[in-house]
Formats: C-alpha cells, sequence, structure tokens
C-alpha cells in the first residue's frame, strides 16, 4: 500500500456534475410506450475531472482540482460535494454558460435515460486556466490531465510542458481520436476503443504491442496504458515487455467512471513513488473493486488496501505487529469489532477451539496474541513449550474462528493491547474481571472485559502431566 497520505496531486480537466433520479417504475405512460418513473430522491456526485479528484482524496492524497463551471446552481453543488470531500477547488466561474450535468433516471437498480445539460466552452472561457496551473505546479507532485472533449483542456499542450518542465509525471485521460496534442506527457490511459480509433484494429496481442509501441515512440511518451474491459488492461513502455494484467472485476455491475478510478490510484501511485508497473497494478485491482458499485463511485483507501490483502491472500492468518496494526485499522475502518484474546496455547485442545470460537461470536475479528518461547519458559518453567512458536501459531492460524495470530516476547501483552485498543478483550479461564492483565486499561478507554471458562474445563497443563505419567 502506498503512502498516498504524503502525496500531492493537481487535477485539471472537464468537471462535471452527475445527478442521479431514484425511484420506481411501475407501469407505462398513456402519452407513449415509455416507463413512468416516480422519482423518489436526488443524489448528486461530481463527475468527470471531478470524480477523478474525489477517487485521489479518497485514497487520501492532498488533491485540487482546476476546471470550469458555470454560474448555477449545479456549480454550486459540485464545488460543494468537493470541498467536503477534503479536494481544494479552483474553479473559473463561466457566466451564461451551465455547469456540465449529466442527469441519469435509475429504477430497480437500472437506468432508463440519461439527459445531458451542457455547452462547449470556446477558448476566452479557459483563457486563465494555465495561469492557475502555474501558480500550483511547485506545490504538486503529479498532474492528472481529464479530457472529456468538453473544451476545458483545448490548450492541452502548455499544461503538459509545464508539469514535464518541473519534473512532475503528467498523466492524461485522452479522448478523440487526435492523440497529436497529448505529445510528451508521461502516460496517456486510453481504453481499447479509443486506442483502436487512433492505431487501426488490432487483430490480437502482437499487434496491440507493436501499434503501441509505435504510438510510444511517435507521442514522445514514456507509457501508455491500454484499459481492455473484461481482457484487464495493458502497459505498453519502451523499456520494458509489455504487462499484461487480466480483470480483477469478481461481479461487473456498472462501468460508468472506472477510468476514472484506473487514473487516480495509477496517479496517486506514482505520486507517492511507486514505479510504473506496481502503479498499473494498484490501478487494475481498483478498477475491479469499484465496477461493483452503481454509478461514478470512488475507493477509499482502506477498501484498496483491504482488495490488496486479497490479491496477496494475507487477510488471515500469522502476522507481525506492523502487520497487525494495519489490518486492525483496515476492520475499523469497515465497521468492524475487535476481540482480543492472549495465552501461551502450547497444546491446543478442544476446551481452547471451543472458548476461542465463543470468543469470536463477541466481535467480528478474533486476535490472538501468544507468548513466544523464553516468555512461556519464564512462566511455566523449564521443559516448556512443548511446541515452539511458529508450530503454536500456525495451529491457531488455522482454525476457523481466528483472524490474525501474533506472537509478543512480554510476560503479559500490555504493549499489543496498547497499541490495538481492541473493543473487547477476553480471557479464557476462572478469572474475575480485575484479575484480567491488561483489563483496567481497556475499561478506561470504555472498551469491554470479559472472561470464558474453557468449555471442557481442562488444560494444557494437566494434558503434559499426564503425557509424563504415561512416559513414566
Amino acid at each position: 500500500m502506498p503512502s498516498f497520505q504524503d502525496a500531492r496531486l493537481l487535477v485539471i480537466g472537464d468537471v462535471m456534475l452527475d445527478r442521479y433520479w431514484h425511484g420506481s417504475a411501475n407501469r407505462i405512460s398513456p402519452e407513449a410506450p415509455v416507463p413512468v418513473v416516480k422519482v423518489a430522491n436526488q443524489e448528486d456526485r461530481p463527475g468527470g475531472a471531478g470524480n477523478v479528484a474525489l477517487n485521489i482524496s479518497a485514497l487520501g492524497s492532498a488533491t485540487r482540482i482546476i476546471g470550469v463551471v458555470g454560474e448555477d446552481e449545479s456549480g454550486t453543488e459540485l464545488e460543494s460535494r468537493l470541498t467536503a470531500a477534503g479536494v481544494l477547488c479552483d474553479f473559473i466561474h463561466c457566466p451564461g454558460k451551465p455547469t456540465i450535468t449529466k442527469l441519469r433516471v435509475i429504477s430497480q437498480h437500472q437506468q432508463l435515460i440519461r439527459a445531458d445539460f451542457e455547452q462547449a466552452f470556446e477558448k476566452q472561457d479557459v483563457i486563465s486556466l494555465l495561469t492557475k496551473a502555474k501558480a500550483q505546479v511547485s506545490n504538486t507532485q503529479a498532474m492528472v490531465l481529464s479530457d472529456y472533449a468538453k473544451g476545458s483542456l483545448q490548450e492541452i499542450a502548455p499544461l503538459i510542458k509545464l508539469g514535464r518542465d518541473h519534473g512532475i509525471p503528467v498523466i492524461v485521460d485522452p479522448k478523440g481520436s487526435d492523440f497529436d496534442k497529448y505529445r510528451g506527457a508521461t502516460l496517456i490511459t486510453p481504453n481499447l476503443n479509443e486506442f483502436e480509433a487512433v492505431v487501426g484494429h488490432c487483430a490480437n496481442e502482437t499487434d496491440l504491442v507493436a501499434k503501441g509501441m509505435q504510438l510510444v515512440s511517435d507521442l514522445e511518451l514514456e507509457a501508455i496504458l491500454i484499459t481492455r474491459g473484461e481482457h484487464g488492461m495493458t502497459l505498453i513502455r519502451p523499456d520494458s515487455p509489455e504487462l499484461h494484467l487480466p480483470a480483477k472485476a469478481q461481479e461487473v455491475f456498472d462501468v460508468t467512471g472506472a477510468g476514472d478510478t484506473v487514473i487516480s490510484v495509477l496517479a496517486a501511485a506514482l505520486a507517492a513513488g511507486e514505479t510504473m508497473a506496481d502503479a498499473t497494478a494498484l490501478a487494475n485491482i481498483a478498477a475491479g473493486q469499484v465496477v461493483g458499485k452503481l454509478g461514478t463511485a470512488a475507493i477509499s483507501g482502506p477498501e484498496l488496501r483491504r482488495a490488496i490483502l486479497g490479491e496477496q491472500d494475507s487477510g488471515q492468518g500469522v502476522m507481525t505487529s506492523d502487520q497487525l496494526a494495519i489490518a486492525v485499522e483496515d476492520a475499523r475502518a469497515h465497521g468492524e469489532r475487535i476481540v482480543f484474546t492472549n495465552g501461551c496455547f502450547d497444546i491446543i485442545h478442544a476446551g481452547h477451539v471451543g472458548y476461542l470460537n465463543e470468543a469470536r461470536k463477541l466481535g467480528e475479528r478474533l486476535v490472538v496474541a501468544i507468548n513466544d518461547d523464553d516468555s512461556v519458559r519464564r512462566l511455566k518453567g523449564p521443559g516448556r513449550p512443548i511446541n515452539p512458536v511458529e508450530r503454536r501459531m500456525a495451529v491457531l492460524a488455522g482454525l476457523e474462528a481466528v483472524d490474525w495470530v501474533v506472537s509478543f516476547s512480554e510476560d503479559t501483552p500490555e504493549t499489543l493491547l496498547q497499541s490495538l485498543k481492541p473493543e473487547i478483550l477476553v480471557k479464557g479461564g476462572d478469572y474475575a474481571i480485575d484479575q484480567v492483565v491488561g483489563g483496567e486499561f481497556v475499561l478506561a478507554y470504555g472498551g469491554k472485559v470479559q472472561a470464558l471458562e474453557f468449555l471442557d474445563n481442562c488444560s494444557t497443563s494437566d494434558i503434559v502431566e499426564k503425557m509424563r505419567r504415561v512416559g513414566d
């Protein structure tokens, strides 16, 4: 996960308001063969370059946007929405022209119609855009140019030069069949249809890569990223083999704004210091998440981190204390309560399993902290533990009730408790609440402490003693 919070980005382009009317459609109009929608609610979201800025801000990066809006209610609403999301807006207000607004009528999660309110901006409407960009570029680590062919970026070449002169990557979401205007950009991100409109039909992968490589050379780009829908995406660079990434979507619900998500995550990752390949992989994961949402939607930092963990199959299991801190933070961001318990867990028996199952029911995530080998020896004496810490952790991690297992070297887990601050602290055995180590600390910040007895009233010490007697 990149350090998105350390990145600063400047988004310039065609801003618009995506407006949704939601309602039921239970009859056909007597005036024409069209459904009648009884509108129940209205939802407004930033679209176009506004959605790009919203996505970047949702990742935690400092974001400023420059664009053109009308002096109307839609422009005011758009700026309000972006400002509320932490985006700094530097808009040019154009009297006499509407803020670009796309109205979608939705019923039963299906889009029935879209109505566009817009007028193309003229050269004189955007004359101050470059001046605004010059005032901000020195405080920027990456520039995103989001072109929807609405007129905001009709003078795009000076913006590309401005970014490159300041040594920052310039990432362009292109539009139309004239890509020559994007000459000198760091990276452009056309979809397959946009790419083939420029270079011609690509019969196969080899053809696609060859034409992509030629376009990179002709336009003096560092790379081109072609998004290919269900076929994933392909990154082409002159100094590296092509990188093909498969689509990650489990279920495609709505592709609206997916391209905005790709360029947002890609640009933010580059600004945070990631390589082009790693930034592309992150963007691909993010795109797979956002197409499962309705309409233009942003993916947050915690959502992306959880998706990355899923890719690495590391959402559960044995963790270091640092890894666990990140996992716990992510779980809380999704509204999950953390249950914490600890012990030696030298020989796992039925009592442990039942106890951990009961502990897991108290919240959404169960952390099991275990004493390392030296700590067990200090507590239990010579000859213990029977099983080394790695084996004890592996067995616990294999239990369905356990989410995360971590070891600690102190005699008590108080350092871990102070770091994680679980909502619920559980201890197995016949303990009074005031006897549970760390209980006072947990109660002090509003957490809960609970003692659960082992269900079959057996203990590891008893098992070890029986084994010794059998051995004798």
